[in-house]
């Protein structure tokens, strides 16, 4: 007698006395996944375990981190620039004084970076 599994082309492993069948989860997105969806699998390991879980055993786990890796980013590319421009920060400062520019440049990615985690990480 052949059971609901087999009858839908399925197949088992033999473990102990035991069948268990053969479960694999397709996933077809070839997106990469940057620095903040490497953030966002860490973050949905450690504190959000049943949606790491659902999402891993959906075969959605790649799309949602490919999905927030893109507007992550783009909220990041955003954001530094709006804030560049309200403290003042152009190219013409650059030439002058690169330090000076670096440095603020740097505190302003720092100030999105938290905005970003916030946001799109740590939901």
């Amino acid at each position: 007698m052949k059971t609901l599994f087999e009858q839908h082309g399925g197949t088992y492993t033999m473990q102990g006395d035991y069948r268990l069948p053969n479960l694999t989860v397709e996933e077809n997105d070839t997106r990469p996944i940057g620095v903040w969806g490497q953030r966002r699998l860490h973050y949905l390991k450690h504190h959000r375990k049943v949606m790491y879980h659902n999402l891993l055993t959906s075969g959605k786990l790649h799309s949602h981190l490919a999905d927030v890796e893109e507007q992550a980013q783009n909220l990041f590319s955003r954001l530094v620039k709006e804030y560049a421009e309200k403290e003042g920060i152009t190219e013409q400062l650059k030439a002058p004084d690169q330090m000076k520019w670096v440095q603020k440049m740097n505190i302003i990615r720092e100030c999105v970076k938290e905005v970003v985690n916030t946001e799109k990480i740590c939901l």
